[in-house]
Order: C-alpha cells, then sequence, then structure tokens
C-alpha cells in the first residue's frame, strides 16, 4: 500500500502504508477415513487464497490459511518431468509441503529513510510456486491374494475378514482392490488385500493387472490363490506357473516376497484329487494349504500359517 497521514492538526504527515500478506501454502495431509483418490480425479488444479492488501496506519495485510488436501495412507508423489519420486505418506496425519505461497509486498513505510522521507511507490508481492505433480495409491497391506480371475480370492477374503466384496462365477467380477482384516488366533491383526485377476500380459497392461500390481508391493507376504477344481482350470499347475510369471515380469519387489500356494474350492472335488494337487505343488513350493472359502474346511490352517509367518 502507497499512503500517506492524514489526521487533523498533522500537516504532511510521513508515509504509513503497510505491507502485504503472505499467500497460502499448498499442504498435503494424510487423513485415514479417505480410501481413494477418487475425489481428486474431479478437480486436478488447486490454488491457494492471495494474501490481504496492506492498508494505511502501517496496517499488514492477512496472511492467506493453508489450502490443505487430504489423501489416503500410502498416497505417493512424484515429479511427472524426472518421474523420481518425492514424497511417500505412510502415516497417519502425515504431511507434506507440496508448493510455497508468495511473500508479501512492502507498503511505503518500509522504504523511508532520513534522506527518503516520502517514497511514493511500494512493491508488489510475489507470485506463489506452481507446480505439476503426479499423485499414485500403493494400498498398505500385510497379504495379498493373486491368482488368475475367478480363483477365489474374494471368497477367502469374505471368509476371513468382515469385508465385502463381490462374489460372482464370472472373471473379473473384482475391479478395484479390496481391504480386510482377519484376526489371527494369537489376537493379532492382518490387512488382506484382493486385487483383481491377473491374465497373461498383465504386466504389460493386459486386463486390470498393471493397474493394480502396484499394491501387492507394500504387502509382506503373497498368498497364491489356485483354483483345483475342474470346473475353470483344468491344469493348476500351468495357471499357477502363468501368474508366478506375470508377478516375474512386473519387477524385482513382487519376485522377492515371500509366499504361500494357496489351493481351493476343495469342497468341490474328490480327497484324492485334493491330495494329488497337493503333492504337486509341494514339489514347486515349500508351504501349500487346501481349503474351502464356501465352506470353510481348511481356513483355521491357514490363519495359524499367518499367524508364524507374516
Amino acid at each position: 500500500m502507497v499512503a500517506f497521514r492524514r489526521e487533523k492538526y498533522v500537516p504532511r504527515g510521513g508515509p504509513d502504508g503497510g505491507d502485504g500478506g503472505r499467500g497460502g501454502d499448498i499442504l498435503l495431509r494424510v487423513n485415514t477415513s479417505i480410501q481413494t483418490l477418487y475425489d481428486l480425479t474431479y478437480k486436478q488444479r488447486y490454488q491457494a487464497a492471495n494474501g490481504g492488501k496492506g492498508g494505511g496506519k502501517n496496517k499488514h495485510g492477512k496472511d492467506a490459511p493453508a489450502l490443505v488436501i487430504e489423501v489416503p495412507k500410502g498416497t505417493e508423489v512424484y515429479d511427472p518431468e524426472n518421474k523420481q519420486l518425492m514424497f511417500d505418506l505412510l502415516r497417519e496425519d502425515q504431511e507434506v509441503l507440496l508448493a510455497k505461497g508468495g511473500l508479501g509486498g512492502k507498503g511505503n513505510a518500509f522504504f523511508a529513510t532520513a534522506r527518503r522521507q516520502a517514497p511514493r511507490f511500494a512493491q508488489p508481492g510475489l507470485a506463489g510456486e506452481e507446480r505439476f505433480l503426479k499423485l499414485s495409491l500403493k494400498l498398505l497391506a500385510d497379504v495379498g491374494l493373486v491368482g488368475l480371475p475367478n480363483s477365489g480370492k474374494s471368497s477367502l477374503l469374505a471368509a476371513v475378514t468382515r469385508a465385502h466384496p463381490k462374489i460372482a462365477n464370472y472373471p473379473f467380477t473384482t475391479l478395484y482392490p479390496n481391504l480386510g482384516v482377519a484376526k489371527l488366533p494369537s489376537g493379532r491383526e492382518l490387512i488382506l488385500a484382493d486385487v483383481p485377476g491377473l491374465i497373461a500380459g498383465a504386466h504389460v497392461g493386459a486386463g486390470l493387472g498393471i493397474r493394480f500390481l502396484k499394491h501387492l508391493e507394500r504387502t509382506r507376504l503373497l498368498l497364491h490363490l489356485v483354483d483345483i477344481s475342474e470346473i475353470e482350470h483344468a491344469d493348476p499347475l500351468a495357471s499357477y506357473r502363468e501368474v508366478l510369471a506375470e508377478l516375474k515380469q512386473f519387477g524385482k519387489r513382487l519376485r522377492a516376497l515371500p509366499a504361500v500356494i494357496v489351493l481351493t474350492k476343495m469342497d468341490l472335488i474328490t480327497p484324492e484329487r485334493a491330495k494329488h494337487w497337493t503333492q504337486v505343488f509341494l514339489k514347486q513350493h515349500d508351504q501349500v494349504c487346501v481349503l474351502s472359502a464356501a465352506s470353510r474346511q481348511g481356513l483355521p490352517g491357514l490363519l495359524s500359517l499367518l499367524d508364524t509367518t507374516v
């Protein structure tokens, strides 16, 4: 503000233009009640408020409040130009500064000196930072469920947790990741993540795979679900190898994760077939479970195994 004192009986009052206020910062804050970045797809441009103007009588302009964007836990912030990870928000109420607000300008009172007693100019405020950023969400879970479509992932999640995923007898009933909390025999709780079924070529974008494989990177253990009934998959071993190949192609992190093979839908087959495929898969892996989510056979054994493994 450029202003001068104008009071009765005070001739030739000096400069008294006040400074402007700071522009608002833009912050990113974790809110655990939010589960997705869905809302940000509809509003992609955010602008904090300007600082208040300075006034006469050395009145300082009001600083603008910070603009806070709330995101779910597990959000990653990338610079889209160099694709570098800038922030990884993993803690409740974690807050990071995305862009600084501009500094307020100086009023003419700031520039008054003994030699320049009546400055008739002021400094304009500075523009705030402007940035383009990419936000990506990776779910936080202890155990990830993987397998071909209709291998029983959603049924297992519903059987051991209170989650209510969509369950139906056709491929890709799961379109988005589902989370559930399983209570273990020791009293501990584990978060399980069910991602859409994989198909050949998922690592390069076939089906829904590449959109959701990233969520498995944060898990500590993978459960490879394999349908051993003859209804969906005639060769369970080939089905397992198909999923394993996709995980290996996706990245080093998934290749290094420990895993347990879970043979599903044992209620639809004879005990002899269940025993046969158990022996076949024990040659592939040292930890194999056989269960049925529908009849709940084998579920206590799986939870006990998770209790000692994870």
